[in-house]
C-alpha cells in the first residue's frame, strides 16, 4: 500500500468516529474484542483502522459507501474538531469557489460573513452587491437561511447555503441590533464583481481632497492601488480620507504593499504572534509616497483583517485619527494550504498584533472619534461618519 493510500485510509475512518449508531449486541462483538482488544491505554490511528475495518466488514448496505464522501467528510471532520471558525477544510469545488472570492468574482448575494460569540454574522455587505441593495448591514445576525436555523451552524454550511446560481433567490433571516423580532430579506443571487477601489476628488472648505476607499484587499487590489495613486498624485491634494468601512480584509501582502506607501520604510505594520511568542514583524517597503500627506481613517463594524491592520498600523505609527465605529476584531493568520486532489485546508496559525502590542482578536480597534450610523442615516442617505472625516481633514 502507497503511503498516499494509508493516508486516505486513515481519514476515511475518522468521519465514523463522530457518529453514534445502533447495533446487534451478537457473538460478533466477542470475535471483534479478540481481534481488537481495547484496552489500550490511549487513543490512537489503530482505533480508526480498526473502525474502517469494520465498516468494510460488517456494514448491511455497502453499496451506500462513498469514499470521496467519507474522505471529505472525515477531513471536515478533523478540521471541525478544532473549535476555530477561522481553520476550514475546502473540497475541491469548495476550494475554486474560495479562489474566485479572493479573485473578485463569484455568484452569490455579496456577503462576507463570520462566527461571533457563536452567531452566524455579517461582516460586510460587499459594495454595490443584491445584498447591500436589499438592506443588509454590517453587523446583522443571521439567524435562518431559507428557512433553516443557523443555531449550531457551523460557518461553512451557512455560506453554502448562501451562495449559489445567479437567478435564484435566498431568504435570509436577520436580526439586528434593537429589533425585537428578526426580519425576512429575500435576495436574488448575481454574478459578484465587486470593486476593489473607488477615488474622488472634493473640494473641501477651499481644500483638495482625496478621498479613497478600498472595498477589500484580493490579488488585484494593489495593482489597481497603484493605477490609483497616479491620479492622487496629479492632482496634488491637501489630504486623503481613506475610507476602510465595510472592507472584509483579505490577503496582507496586499495591505503590506499598500500601507507601504502611507509609511516611512521600517515602519512596523503588523506583529505576528504564535503560542504566546512574537515570531515575525511585517515591515513597510515603501515607496512613502503619501507618509507626510495629512490622512484621516473611516472604520466601522464591517472593517476586519486586513482592514483592521492597515488602520492600526497608520495610527500606531503616524497618530492619524480613526473615525466611526469599533471594527469587527477579526485578528487571526490564517494559511491556504493546497492538497493534492484539489482540495485545500485554510488553517490558523498566528495571531496578528497592532504595530504598539495590541490585541484585535475579538477586541476590534476602536475609534479616535466615533459616530453612529443610524437607520435613520442610512434610509435618509447622510453619512455622518464621512462628514466628520471630510472636518477633521479640512483643519489639518
Amino acid at each position: 500500500m502507497s503511503k498516499t493510500s494509508k493516508i486516505l485510509t486513515i481519514i476515511l475512518i475518522i468521519v465514523l468516529s463522530f457518529s453514534i449508531g445502533f447495533f446487534a449486541k451478537t457473538s460478533i462483538d466477542e470475535y471483534l474484542n479478540t481481534l481488537y482488544p481495547i484496552s489500550q491505554p490511549e487513543l490512537s490511528f489503530n482505533l480508526l483502522n480498526e473502525v474502517y475495518q469494520n465498516i468494510q466488514n460488517y456494514f448491511f448496505e455497502p453499496d451506500k459507501i462513498d469514499k470521496d464522501k467519507l474522505i471529505y467528510g472525515a477531513a471536515a471532520g478533523m478540521v471541525e474538531s478544532l473549535g476555530d471558525p477561522y481553520t476550514t477544510f475546502f473540497t475541491p469545488e469548495e476550494a475554486k469557489k474560495f479562489e474566485e472570492d479572493m479573485s473578485g468574482t463569484f455568484e452569490g448575494v455579496g456577503l462576507q460573513v463570520g462566527e461571533k460569540n457563536g452567531e452566524i454574522t455579517v461582516i460586510a455587505p460587499l459594495k454595490n452587491t443584491p445584498a447591500q441593495k436589499a438592506g443588509i448591514l454590517a453587523g446583522d445576525k443571521i439567524v435562518k437561511i431559507n428557512g433553516k436555523s443557523t443555531e449550531d451552524m457551523v460557518l461553512e454550511e451557512a455560506v453554502n447555503l448562501i451562495r449559489g446560481e445567479r437567478g435564484t433567490k435566498v431568504i435570509l433571516s436577520i436580526l439586528r441590533e434593537g429589533w425585537d423580532q428578526s426580519k425576512d430579506f429575500e435576495i436574488v443571487r448575481d454574478v459578484i464583481e465587486v470593486p476593489n477601489l473607488e477615488l474622488s476628488i472634493k473640494d473641501i472648505n477651499g481644500k483638495k481632497i482625496a478621498y479613497l476607499a478600498i472595498f477589500q484587499f484580493n490579488d488585484r487590489t494593489y495593482d489597481d492601488f497603484k493605477t490609483i495613486t497616479q491620479q492622487i498624485k496629479q492632482t496634488s491634494p491637501d489630504g486623503i480620507i481613506l475610507d476602510l468601512r465595510n472592507n472584509p480584509g483579505g490577503l496582507l501582502d496586499q495591505v503590506e504593499k499598500i500601507a507601504g506607501w502611507f509609511l516611512e520604510k521600517g515602519e512596523i505594520i503588523v506583529i505576528e504572534e504564535q503560542k504566546g511568542q512574537e515570531v515575525s514583524r511585517g515591515a513597510s517597503n515603501g515607496p512613502s509616497t503619501f507618509a507626510d500627506m495629512p490622512v484621516v481613517v473611516l472604520i466601522n463594524q464591517g472593517s476586519a483583517s486586513g482592514a483592521e491592520i492597515l488602520a492600526a498600523a497608520l495610527r500606531d505609527n503616524r497618530q492619524i485619527k480613526l473615525i466611526g465605529e469599533t471594527s469587527y476584531g477579526k485578528g487571526t493568520v490564517q494559511r491556504l494550504v493546497d492538497l493534492s486532489d484539489g482540495s485545500s485546508i485554510k488553517i490558523t496559525i498566528a495571531n496578528w498584533l497592532t504595530p504598539k502590542g495590541a490585541t484585535i482578536e475579538g477586541e476590534g480597534i476602536k475609534p479616535d472619534i466615533e459616530i453612529k450610523m443610524t437607520q435613520e442615516d442610512i434610509e435618509k442617505g447622510i453619512d455622518p461618519q464621512l462628514e466628520k472625516a471630510e472636518e477633521i481633514i479640512s483643519q489639518l
